[in-house]
């Protein structure tokens, strides 16, 4: 998504919410937690069971953070309406809908927030460089 306003951060700055994040090395979110956090974002995972990617410890609270710059879901549409109030809570720039978690109710409710949303996939950006 580099459209000019994101190009010239440092990737420590920017903090990075992966919702649904899971322990098992086969999960997409797993992967894009790491491959996050090797590229040196402010990465912190969010998930429903504890464990650690990669000595990263997933949060299975709803920590009140400050400062997202990005939301990157990894929870189905189905499962989502318990975490909207979460979600906009957190006051992301934007949230990445990434293959299988579009949502147009919650899309819309992050629009009238505020918040940019974009359905795509994580690991697509960060392959192509195009994250930020």
């Amino acid at each position: 998504m580099n459209n000019g306003n994101y190009s010239t951060l440092d990737p420590a700055t920017v903090r990075v919410v992966v919702l649904g994040a899971s322990p098992n090395p086969a999960r997409i979110s797993y992967e894009a937690t790491r491959r996050l956090a090797h590229k040196g974002f402010d990465v912190i995972p969010v998930g429903k069971s504890k464990g650690e990617i990669e000595g990263i410890r997933i949060r299975t609270d709803q920590p009140l953070l400050e400062k997202v710059h990005t939301l990157s879901l990894y929870v189905g549409p189905d499962n989502q309406p318990p975490l909207y109030d979460y979600i906009l809570a957190l006051k992301p720039q934007r949230i990445i809908f990434n293959p299988g978690t579009e949502n147009p109710e919650l899309k819309l409710q992050a629009e009238e927030a505020g918040i940019e949303t974009e359905y795509a996939c994580n690991l697509v950006l960060l392959a192509t460089d195009q994250f930020l």
